[in-house]
């Protein structure tokens, strides 16, 4: 077989990722209690790319200026799956309405990067450096976020994971981190291993190079710790029904990672497909497909996790939500603020937090979009902070003034 070192690296791919009905054996201590020592907490970031619709995600069905400005794609209230007599969900995140009622599930409307390009490509970077509007950050703010985060007690070479080809902005930087396209790749050796699999063994044994032998060893050590978890033999618990597509797949392979008990501290994960210029639909359609993928591979995520929910908080992003109004295309462009959802054990949940601010001609930003009132940066730096230890936020988020006297209580 011929391979090389180099195109092994490249292609092969362990290199790092990123939630979901009740269960109803899962029953939470109180509120807020602080977990006991050795337990490993857990931050999950996803990025929905492609910048999604929030104001047809998490509706505002008690504003008249929604209806009027989406003739044709609008969720009638008939449809519209009530959270506070104000905001509802779409239908098809039907699967979130048993974590919203019990308390896991809170939502931020009108947040996002308050950089204002419309751009796919920047506001992507932006989100994922943790820098908006500053093109040369080097690394990802989930990469800084480990610098001053206890570390998990083995050390784990999956301690900062990605389910994908390659490790995406938001992991790189100086801290190890290690991604994966298909954790079974790397599974089990003998017979059943993928080429790319045994010819990395086989490099790594007979090498001396110290690139292969230096940051090569993380991959290695992973590989090594996967075969001993033997994850060819997993099986989701019972309700953990994910449906098939790639991002069924990505959380369906973190949860294995999580439940082995690998260290895994911050993972990532993506789902893309939200940019509808043309024919969006309304409870059915492109968007209704994409979310019924989004909420159900988080609930089977949630109900496989179990009671490791406890120590896990998820939080989902966009670059950019979509215009107020509908375009000539029965679609959206781009737009501003967005919607994000926080998830999890020690989340307070039940609550749509941040400050609405309208959707009349008047309140919208640049006269065309919802106007954003809270910086990502705020919800993700109180679950950095105040979920998993990293205070220090200046070196998270440099340049901005993320005080926990600011933060939201999204997290208890």
């Amino acid at each position: 077989m011929s391979i090389t070192r180099r195109i092994f690296l490249r292609n092969s791919a362990l290199a790092v990722v990123g939630t979901a009905a009740v269960p109803g054996f899962l029953t939470r201590a109180a509120f807020g209690a602080v977990e006991t020592p050795g337990r490993n907490k857990r931050l999950v970031v996803i990025f929905q790319r492609g910048a999604a619709d929030g104001l047809n995600i998490v509706v505002p069905y008690a504003e008249p200026q929604y209806y009027a400005m989406r003739p044709s794609i609008n969720i009638p209230r008939k449809s519209v799956i009530d959270l506070n007599g104000f905001f509802g969900l779409h239908p098809s995140l039907s699967a979130f309405q048993p974590l919203w009622q019990q308390g896991y599930l809170a939502i931020v409307h009108a947040a996002g990067s308050p950089d204002t390009t419309r751009s796919h490509f920047d506001a992507q970077d932006f989100m994922e450096t943790g820098t908006p509007g500053v093109k040369i950050t080097e690394d990802g703010w989930l990469n800084r976020s480990l610098h001053s985060m206890p570390s998990t007690p083995q050390n784990s070479p999956f301690r900062a994971i990605a389910l994908g080809p390659s490790v995406p902005r938001i992991l790189s930087g100086s801290e190890p981190a290690v991604a994966m396209n298909n954790i079974n790749d790397f599974s089990v050796g003998g017979k059943k291993a993928s080429p790319a699999a045994r010819a990395f063994e086989a490099m790594y044994d007979h090498s001396s190079d110290s690139v292969l032998h230096g940051t090569g060893e993380e991959t290695f050590d992973a590989v090594k710790m996967l075969k001993t978890a033997d994850p060819g033999k997993y099986a989701a618990a019972p309700g953990a029904n994910y449906p098939k597509g790639r991002f069924g797949d990505s959380l369906r392979q973190l949860a294995q990672l999580i439940k082995a008990n690998l260290g895994v501290q911050v993972a990532f994960a993506d789902i893309s497909g939200w940019d509808h210029h043309v024919n969006e639909g309304s409870t059915e359609g492109q968007l209704a497909n994409v979310l019924t993928e989004f909420s159900q591979s988080l609930a089977a995520f949630w109900v496989d996790l179990g009671d490791l929910m406890e120590d896990t908080v998820v939080v989902t992003m966009s670059e950019f939500g979509r215009t107020a109004r509908e375009n000539g295309n029965r679609g959206t462009d781009h737009g501003h603020a967005n919607v994000m959802f926080v998830m999890g054990g020690p989340v307070k949940g039940g609550k749509v937090y941040g400050r609405w601010p309208g959707l009349d001609q008047s309140q919208l930003y640049e006269g065309r979009d919802l106007a954003l009132t809270t910086d990502f940066r705020q919800v993700i730096g109180e679950a950095v902070a105040h979920h998993m230890g990293n205070k220090n936020l200046a070196n998270v988020f440099p340049g901005y003034d993320n005080q926990p006297g600011k933060f939201l209580k999204v997290l208890g």
